[in-house]
């Protein structure tokens, strides 16, 4: 086991090496080798993935090197596509090297025509997500840029449900998750993490197939929206980063359909609240402290205005939550008093 467990210790240096400018000196038969290794790395992850102290052995020492992005017992299952993949986006590579590796990837090693219809298929899709995924975003992209952005949100939850059929630990999950948003801007970070929440909601109103049309089961899309709330309450400052990137419209959406979030959404509005004064030379509330209030009256009223907008519970656990905030300034139905009473009458 430890011989099997050294040769695994050489995945991260495939991958690395399957992305430089080395394999300039590749020739077929090196190729060869090299798709045999990740095909060999393929088997032991088939082979042990119902072993969970093998599984986690040889998580462990996949990541003992530290390599970036953070590898896992998953990668094993996804090494031949990881370096066909590195080595057809390589410039480098001669021209025989490449036409064995195309060759390989129509035509499997050992396989019949229709043993493994899947591999280049994967590539294909992967390959074709990565030219997705690299259209200009903004507001000139329009309708492209929230196709991307369907597309990246996707491609986190079928990583995530991967994630989940291997059995991995949980820690570790979140490890992953952290690490892959982080790579991300974190506008666009929060954009994708709103996303991918919205689409497993969709997966439950709708006919229970996740978005690449594969059977959803609520358990692990519950697992996953699970993992996406841990990531985004578990820091404050990131969360409230969120609340001030996305449109109040989603954060009420997602509000009316995970209870943990709408908690979480409400604090952090009271918080904000509690950091505005009223100014009786202006006639209204302005913010007591620059740099603790995070928005204004008009955008805390627009806030609530929102959540009361949406399902008849979310818009009576918000009103019962601003007549509670009310009752303890005091319970004054006097504008100016409370910015509590005033919003109540708002909204």
């Amino acid at each position: 086991m430890e011989a099997v467990l050294g040769q695994v210790e050489q995945v991260p240096a495939l991958l690395a090496v399957s992305r430089s400018a080395l394999v300039r000196d590749w020739d077929p038969l090196t190729l060869d080798r090299a798709l045999e290794w990740a095909r060999y790395f393929q088997h032991l992850h088939d082979r042990f993935r119902g072993r969970p102290q093998l599984r986690e052995a040889l998580g462990r020492r996949l990541r003992r090197s530290r390599p970036y992005p953070p590898l896992g017992f998953s990668t094993l299952g996804r090494c031949p596509q990881l370096v066909g993949l590195a080595l057809l986006e390589n410039r480098a590579l001669p021209p025989a090297a490449c036409s064995r590796l195309l060759r390989s990837l129509l035509q499997p090693a050992g396989q019949g025509s229709g043993a493994e219809p899947r591999g280049l298929e994967l590539l294909a899709r992967r390959k074709a997500a990565a030219c997705l995924l690299a259209m200009p975003s903004g507001p000139e992209a329009g309708p492209r840029a929230e196709a991307g952005l369907q597309a990246e949100a996707e491609l986190l939850l079928r990583r995530l449900r991967e994630e989940r059929q291997e059995g991995g630990e949980a820690a570790g999950q979140r490890r992953w998750l952290g690490t892959a948003l982080e790579q991300l801007p974190q506008p666009r970070a929060f954009q994708v993490v709103a996303a991918a929440l919205a689409l497993l909601q969709q997966d439950t109103d709708g006919d229970g197939s996740s978005p690449e049309g594969y059977p959803a089961s609520a358990a692990g899309d519950g697992y996953a929206a699970g993992l996406l709330l841990s990531w985004l309450l578990g820091n404050q400052e990131r969360f409230a980063a969120f609340c001030l990137c996305l449109p109040c419209s989603r954060l009420a959406f997602l509000a009316g359909h995970y209870p943990q979030f709408s908690r979480s959404y409400l604090d952090l509005l009271t918080c904000w609240g509690s950091h505005l004064h009223y100014d009786p030379l202006q006639g209204r509330w302005v913010k007591s402290c620059l740099d603790k209030a995070e928005v204004s009256w008009e955008e805390l009223k627009e806030r609530f205005s929102c959540l009361c907008q949406g399902s008849a519970l979310l818009k009576e656990q918000t009103q019962a939550a601003l007549k509670l905030l009310r009752a303890r300034d005091g319970d004054f139905k006097v504008c100016g008093l409370s910015v509590w009473t005033d919003l109540l009458m708002e909204v």
